[in-house]
């Protein structure tokens, strides 16, 4: 009951916040759903405490879940307008606009939080040359991140087989032994941990300061149609994430019905992830780009002003 009490004075108080301090919303509005695409992982937690929030908002915008189960499924719904938006890998919603379909970056899903996860016996990516590493899709920034541990031990990428695996799968996929590495999402990393069958070898600002990874991204036809509720739903998604910051042993009842995670996993995993600042800036972009290039998985990435708009500030 107190997690109850303290979560709906929360709500309340970031929607009063979100007003303007405090201005009283009109008894008649009409109350607007906007259907979110996630994958259940921590990475995720800003746009899934947001849609509990929301719901104790007097007459507040609603946010629809539709969790999936690959990123692919995900991205098909999204590019084919079957969901309005979605916390997603940047890269994938940077291949789409350069392909036509009509995305928009509007914040940060998280900052940090990827982890370089390997079995015990590996002391450095040196080691992992010859051996098997694990990512969950080649555009993301987990490739990004592993080709620049790859390269700071001297070890050319192509001297390590490099194989996509869903992230469920990683942490017994190292035990196993079909894999002596991998980089995801979390919890993921955090579960290799709390079990004892991988370390963390390096987090992400070890290896890449400022990375940007998932993102929460709209569709062009329902920011054109729903702009002010857009501005609504985004106000409350990076509320959420300051939300996060402050109340962590909340936050974990609130999200256990959508993750599959164990206390202990949870609070490994937040100790890499941060929600407090979700803006997208435009050097940290221009950085990914750069790196995007680079890598090969994209020739004309869309530019800061094509892709990113900033809204809920």
């Amino acid at each position: 009951m107190k997690y109850r009490n303290l979560f709906v004075a929360a709500a309340v108080a970031l929607s009063l916040f979100a007003c303007g301090g405090g201005a009283k919303q009109s008894a008649d509005k009409q109350v607007e759903t906007i259907k979110i695409g996630y994958l259940p992982i921590t990475h995720a937690l800003p746009v899934l405490v947001a849609a509990e929030l929301q719901k104790e908002v007097p007459n507040g915008v609603q946010i629809e879940l539709i969790k999936f189960g690959s990123w692919t499924e995900l991205s098909d719904a999204l590019n084919t307008g079957r969901i309005d938006g979605a916390s997603m890998l940047v890269q994938l919603a940077m291949k789409a606009r350069e392909k036509g379909i009509g995305l928009r970056a509007i914040a940060l899903g998280h900052t940090d939080g990827n982890v370089i996860t390997v079995a015990p016996n590996i002391n450095s990516a040196a080691d992992l040359k010859g051996k098997t590493f694990a990512i969950p899709h080649r555009q993301s920034s987990h490739y990004l991140l592993a080709r620049q541990a790859f390269a700071n031990a001297g070890v050319d990428i192509s001297e390590v087989t490099i194989v996509e695996l869903p992230p469920p799968d990683m942490p017994s996929a190292l035990a196993s032994g079909q894999v002596q590495g991998y980089c995801v999402a979390e919890p993921f990393g955090a579960k290799a941990v709390e079990l004892g069958i991988g370390k963390a070898l390096y987090e992400s600002g070890e290896l890449w300061e400022h990375s940007l990874c998932c993102v929460l991204v709209l569709n062009d036809k329902y920011l054109e149609a729903h702009r002010a509720t857009a501005e609504e739903f985004v106000t409350a998604y990076k509320n959420a994430g300051k939300y996060i910051e402050n109340n962590r042993d909340t936050t974990f009842d609130i999200i256990s019905k959508y993750l599959n995670i164990n206390r202990n996993v949870y609070d490994i995993s937040l100790k890499w992830i941060s929600y407090g600042d979700l803006a997208i800036r435009e050097s940290d972009y221009t950085d990914l780009v750069n790196r995007v290039k680079s890598a090969g998985l994209s020739e004309n990435p869309p530019t800061f002003t094509e892709f990113v708009l900033n809204l809920g500030e």
